[in-house]
């Protein structure tokens, strides 16, 4: 089969006959037959058994007709290796028995080494490239998510401990973020060197910051992040939940594209002088709206996305399980059909 590289080609702010999309979270709870295999075994043992995981990863983009696949893997996932105690428990998420509360506790973790630490995770890669006709998406945690779930011991709705260390003890937490930092580019090479052909980094509760705090206490190791990664060839996306007023700063690092979530207009964002390519940003709820809802919402955002080069369509977040397969399908054809159609009337033009 032909390789379909529009996404890549949006990333670079390329010319394309039609806008590419794919899902967050599209891999997973919402399929039936996701659902049925985790009768079976655990999120954890599926990213485990590259066959199976390359499975679970290709599922959406068969069904959905999708222009990218994204890797199905948790952001916990290299955290066990430098020794983060971390398990994914049902209804609750990550929960983390050995909490970071002190410069002693950071002094503690280890290295990762990727080719042993997370083999599982590369073997999937690799497998993906010999199946896959879109191009592959990993991804990894950003420092100040993965660092919330340590300090906290868990997922959090306010982050108090998390920013008590960042006021409090400074060099604990500027300590913490370099080691993440460390754990985050070595992790996201051996990634690329598998195989991934672009990598999106998930700052999940980033808006939980203020701006001033970001650009003191994030900012420096996100923009080291991006600066030794950027050298591997592949597009790097940045995405941050409810932190419309950090894509400023984003826009200054050396990455490709800005991940938008639903609060935040594409038109906004190019008025803001957010050039980059730019990702997003359907609010998932929408989905369980009926379709000409879904239709009007998903059009305004295209001929925003349109206006400039450099779009790719997306969700403002993740996919959630009560969203219908079906409508992600039909989305994804109403997608790229408009789109194709408004791109080539431009090109007459």
């Amino acid at each position: 089969m032909q390789f379909n590289d529009t996404f890549l080609r949006a990333c670079r702010r390329e010319p394309v006959d039609h806008i590419p999309v794919w899902y967050m979270r599209q891999a997973g709870r919402s399929q039936p037959e996701y659902r049925k295999l985790k009768e079976k075994y655990s999120l954890e043992q599926i990213t485990h058994m590259p066959e199976t995981c390359a499975w679970v990863t290709k599922l959406p983009v068969d069904q959905y007709n999708n222009d990218a696949a994204i890797l199905y893997k948790d952001i916990m996932t290299p955290l066990p290796a430098i020794g983060v105690d971390v398990q994914i428990k049902a209804g609750i998420g990550p929960v983390i028995s050995n909490p970071v509360t002190s410069l002693a506790d950071v002094e503690r973790l280890g290295e990762i080494h990727p080719e042993q630490d997370v083999d599982f995770v590369l073997e999937t890669i690799r497998i993906l490239r010999g199946q896959l006709n879109v191009p592959l998406i990993s991804f990894s945690g950003a420092p100040f998510t993965l660092a919330s779930y340590m300090i906290e011991g868990g997922p959090s709705k306010n982050y108090n401990k998390t920013k008590a260390m960042m006021y409090s003890q400074p060099d604990t937490w500027d300590a913490l973020m370099n080691k993440l930092a460390d754990v985050v580019i070595a992790y996201v090479r051996a990634q690329i060197r598998a195989g991934s052909q672009a990598i999106q980094i998930f700052d999940s509760w980033i808006g939980a910051l203020s701006r001033e705090d970001y650009q003191k206490s994030v900012k420096p190791v996100m923009r080291r992040i991006f600066n030794e990664l950027s050298g591997e060839g592949v597009p790097l996306i940045m995405h941050g939940v409810a932190a419309r007023h950090l894509a400023p700063d984003w826009h200054e690092m050396d990455l490709d594209v800005i991940g938008l979530d639903w609060r935040y207009p594409i038109a906004d964002a190019r008025n803001d002088g957010i050039t980059k390519a730019v990702q997003g940003n359907l609010d998932p709820s929408v989905l369980l709206a009926p379709w000409p809802v879904i239709e009007e919402k998903a059009k305004a955002i295209l001929d925003q996305g349109m206006d400039q080069p450099g779009f790719i369509f997306n969700l403002g977040h993740g996919v959630f399980p009560e969203i219908e397969p079906a409508q992600l399908k039909r989305l994804t054809t109403f997608v790229h059909e408009y789109s194709q159609e408004k791109l080539a009337e431009k090109g007459d033009a």
